[in-house]
């Protein structure tokens, strides 16, 4: 085994021991085994995982083998050494490029500036007016004053005392219940 695929194995599995990472490839090159759909992409990004359901990641001489899911379905992918040309570490935020490994069309494009990389000064952000001027408002509970709305009493006939017995009070007439059938 060549040194350069020695090295991504060791820092892949390494990476892997931590948790989950984040594999760059080139979908295009040969061997490279991906649903139909991501065949083309220059630039793919995988997520691997010891923990990924079916516990099937394996990293060997020729490269990495795991059954992933793609839009719910599951898709056994194969990624040889030669079509990864990055590995990144979700745990430990590590990343690890090889540059002779990437496509021609990514090394052609400007790089992404980085915070450690000087920007040009921004527009100072125009202070929207607050709304300190008005008063909080708060919710509070209003007594109801019920003089306008007609006393719902209800009419209970007073049935005679049972023989015998103590007069029973009126009880009050059963609500309908709150739930409705709705068909």
């Amino acid at each position: 085994m060549d040194k350069k695929v020695s090295d991504k194995k060791e820092r892949l599995l390494a990476a892997l021991d931590q948790g989950m990472v984040m594999i760059h490839l080139d979908a295009r090159r040969p061997g490279v085994l991906v649903p139909a759909s991501l065949r083309g992409e220059a630039h793919l990004r995988l997520n691997l995982s010891y923990r990924f359901e079916p516990p099937d990641l394996t990293v060997g001489e020729w490269g990495v083998r795991s059954t992933l899911s793609f839009s719910g379905s599951r898709f056994t992918v194969a990624v040889p050494w030669s079509a990864l040309f990055a590995i990144a570490s979700h745990v430990t935020k590590e990343f690890w490029m090889y540059p002779e490994e990437m496509p021609p069309e990514l090394l052609q494009q400007p790089p992404v500036a980085s915070a450690s990389v000087a920007r040009p000064p921004q527009p100072a952000p125009v202070p929207m007016p607050v709304a300190a001027e008005r008063p909080r408002t708060f919710l509070r509970e209003v007594q109801s004053d019920h003089s306008d709305e007609p006393e719902m009493r209800p009419e209970v006939a007073a049935a005679p005392p049972p023989e015998g017995g103590p007069p029973e009070e009126p009880q009050p007439p059963r609500r309908g219940g709150h739930l409705r059938l709705v068909k």
